[in-house]
């Protein structure tokens, strides 16, 4: 498989809601569905409906949900040999309140998720020698995290990380990244610093690329995404990817399917500027529609929009 993820895999429980509720708040929801989500999970499944070979390491429980969970990433087209049936302990779940301005909150509750531990590596070891690329989260504890990637590098594959939910990393896992891919939060608390401007961005991404990672993409929602690459070893080169204008449903998953379409598209032997377009089509695209992994756009329809995308400039 060229694309392996390494991560979490939940089922969404979503309401829509006219506004998000304020903090010991009841409010009324107009609707209520579920769908296969995770962050792992997610990333799988855009880089495999954009038609490349991608296989799935983690958890699922031993209930109902982890079976549906497996059959809907399957139909994706992603392989899921690599994931285990936890008996013991019940599949993860995400708690998600969307709003009419298509913003959103999450609980995460990680059942199968939160075992993942050194077994699980072990599993991923014997799938490397056919892969090029390892996504990675953190939705799964970050020791086995960081376990998979020092053993993708010593397999020579690219390691991406999506350093979400946001948290502290230590200086390790900036040196096992090839790639780093926080949104704007995700930054601002990694280097220390607010990111409110396309400069913020830039300054953050260029921290992050002085800590150890070859490149950092800082992803800023409809102002685009801006990245560092240490293109050299005598300077980074600078970037901006700007955002798609599309009418938002649902931003849930958005910056997977940024992080999958980077992945089929590094795979595919694009250079970074256009893997970087690949993903703000892809992320954008997947925001017009409700769900996570159901909002995962195909081959077919990425090629159609960026075509009438780039035409239209």
């Amino acid at each position: 498989m060229a694309v392996i993820v390494f991560g979490s895999i939940n089922m969404d429980i979503v309401a829509r809601t006219p506004r998000l509720p304020e903090p010991g708040e009841t409010i009324t929801g107009r609707a209520f569905f579920t769908a296969p989500g995770g962050k792992g999970a997610n990333q799988a499944v855009a880089a495999a409906r954009l038609g490349v070979p991608t296989r799935m390491v983690g958890r699922v429980g031993g209930d109902t949900f982890g079976q549906e969970l497996l059959q809907q990433l399957r139909q994706a087209g992603v392989d899921t040999t690599g994931v285990l049936t936890d008996p013991e302990t019940s599949s993860g779940v995400a708690i998600i309140a969307v709003d009419d301005a298509a913003q959103n909150n999450i609980i995460i509750v990680p059942g199968a998720n939160g075992r993942v531990d050194q077994t699980d590596v072990d599993r991923l070891a014997g799938f490397l020698p056919q892969a090029k690329i390892l996504l990675l989260q953190l939705e799964a504890p970050l020791e086995a995290s960081l376990a998979a990637a020092r053993l993708a590098r010593q397999h020579g594959l690219t390691v991406i990380l999506d350093p979400a939910p946001a948290r502290d990393l230590p200086v390790e896992a900036y040196t096992l990244a090839n790639i780093i891919t926080p949104n704007e939060v995700e930054a601002a608390q990694l280097v220390g610093f607010p990111i409110r401007t396309i400069a913020d961005g830039h300054r953050a991404a260029a921290v992050l690329v002085e800590r150890g990672v070859t490149t950092a993409v800082v992803k800023l929602g409809d102002r685009g995404a801006v990245f560092a690459t240490r293109e050299h070893a005598d300077g980074i080169r600078y970037g901006l990817t700007p955002a798609f204008k599309v009418q938002a449903v649902d931003t849930v998953a958005a910056g997977d399917a940024f992080n999958g379409a980077l992945a089929a598209a590094l795979v595919e032997g694009h250079p970074l500027d256009t893997a970087l377009q690949w993903a703000a089509a892809v992320g954008a695209l997947s925001t017009t529609r409700a769900g996570a992994q159901p909002s995962m756009p195909t081959r077919a329809e990425f090629e159609s929009f960026l075509k009438r995308q780039i035409g239209a400039k």
